[in-house]
């Protein structure tokens, strides 16, 4: 894997594992020379980690749309900075230079980010691996849904193996590397 997208929060949260989970992603992301690829801004989650690989020696692009581009405040120190028109533009230009897509503690945003391209994972749109870097068991509840999704019948197994998740940079790494993708999702006519 070349590149990661990271979503992420524009605040750095509650608790101080968040930075340090960030941080310690950042640093393993410029270690095995992955191209950091998030929305852009300087602040919170998104800043951290952006700065770490930077501070690392690794490579960072930004994609923000105009709308967020003082808001977020755009990050000026990075590889490269992409300036889109919108939120829409912004998913798909990430979508298109990410090799894989991990989830760091976020709100909406982050999660409405990850959701997209998961469910486009399962429908055979992309076939990149979807991880979940569960710091400070954050995305618990999360995962509990996804293993209800599957219990009611809302999601198929496949699909439900293919979310990659871990509370350990490390780990959730390698099994990025390691994913093949699951058969594209199939239906089933009403009895």
């Amino acid at each position: 894997m070349d590149s990661i997208a990271v979503f992420c929060g524009s605040s750095i949260g509650a608790s101080e594992a968040y930075k340090e989970g960030a941080i310690l992603l950042g640093k393993e992301l410029a270690k095995r020379n992955i191209t950091l690829i998030y929305g852009g801004a300087s602040v919170g989650v998104m800043g951290t980690v952006a700065d770490t690989v930077l501070s690392e020696g690794g490579k960072v692009i930004g994609v923000i749309p105009t709308l967020l581009e003082e808001r977020e405040i755009s990050h000026k120190h990075l590889t490269e900075l992409i300036v889109v028109n919108s939120m829409h533009e912004r998913k798909s230009k990430m979508m298109e230079l990410a090799d894989g897509f991990i989830a760091l503690p976020g709100g909406p945003g982050t999660l409405e980010e990850f959701f997209e391209v998961f469910t486009w994972n399962q429908i055979g749109l992309l076939q990149k691996p979807c991880g979940i870097l569960n710091i400070n068991h954050y995305y618990d509840l999360l995962i509990e849904l996804f293993d209800n999704m599957q219990n009611e019948q809302f999601l198929q197994a496949q699909s439900r193996n293919a979310l990659l998740v871990d509370d350990d940079v490390t780990g959730l790494l390698d099994k990025c590397a390691a994913f093949v993708p699951p058969a594209v999702k199939t239906y089933q006519t009403n009895k």
